[in-house]
């Protein structure tokens, strides 16, 4: 499936946003079952801008919550079925650019290619315009999002408790990387590495998308961690 220059159009209607390289767009749009060049490098991007723009927003709106807790609220925020509503809402499933495996499998529908999508559209904002440009993409996007402190009593995934863990003894948040791939494009298995330089621990997640297998990597490590006593 590739969008025409009108949805594109559309689509940088809706993100405010006028593309200076329009190949920064239609390669946040492109999922890997669809091309070689995909979007999961813009993707990597976009969720470190994402999170750093989060971040700001947070320090603003919730000025009396502790390090801790705003981590927790942030975490809520960026998680996946947030972002996939977000980008439900505007329009991606009808523009991303998939594999004719993908598109019979249900690709568009998916909430984890789409919320991949959203941060890669982010992280080509980025590329395009800069910071400034991409932090008001994301404060648009979250303008209509409830953001309450009561937030922070929703259950920590294991990433986010790593995280905290961490934070607590003053350690250096972890490091994840893809260590590899199995299957189809359109049916893909991640198996992603999480180390700890300082601890020197590493351990290993599968999952269905790269966010799962990061899940499942923090689980792993935050079950070592507790068994060493640490």
């Amino acid at each position: 499936m590739n969008p025409s220059a009108p949805a594109l159009a559309a689509l940088q209607e809706r993100l405010q946003h006028r593309f200076q390289d329009p190949r920064l767009l239609a390669l946040a749009l492109t999922h890997r079952s669809f091309s070689a060049e995909h979007n999961e490098r813009l993707e990597f991007l976009g969720d470190s801008v994402l999170n750093l723009a989060v971040a700001g927003l947070l320090y603003e709106r919730l000025k009396d919550l502790p390090e801790g807790e705003l981590s927790r609220v942030r975490a809520n925020l960026v998680k996946q079925d947030t972002l996939h509503q977000l980008a439900v809402r505007l329009g991606l499933p009808e523009v991303i650019r998939l594999g004719e495996g993908e598109i019979r499998s249900g690709g568009s529908k998916r909430p984890s290619i789409l919320a991949d999508a959203l941060e890669a559209v982010v992280g080509a904002v980025h590329l395009d315009a800069g910071y400034a440009a991409a932090e008001s993409l994301v404060r648009r996007l979250f303008q209509d999002v409830d953001i309450r402190p009561e937030m922070k009593a929703a259950a920590k995934d294991p990433k986010t408790e790593l995280q905290e863990w961490l934070q607590g003894r003053k350690l250096k948040l972890p490091v994840y990387r893809v260590a590899g791939t199995l299957g189809a494009a359109h049916k893909q298995t991640f198996d992603v590495e999480c180390e700890i330089p300082e601890l020197g621990a590493t351990e290993r997640g599968i999952g269905a998308s790269r966010r799962a297998a990061e899940q499942a990597a923090a689980a792993a490590m935050l079950t070592t961690l507790r068994s060493r006593n640490l």
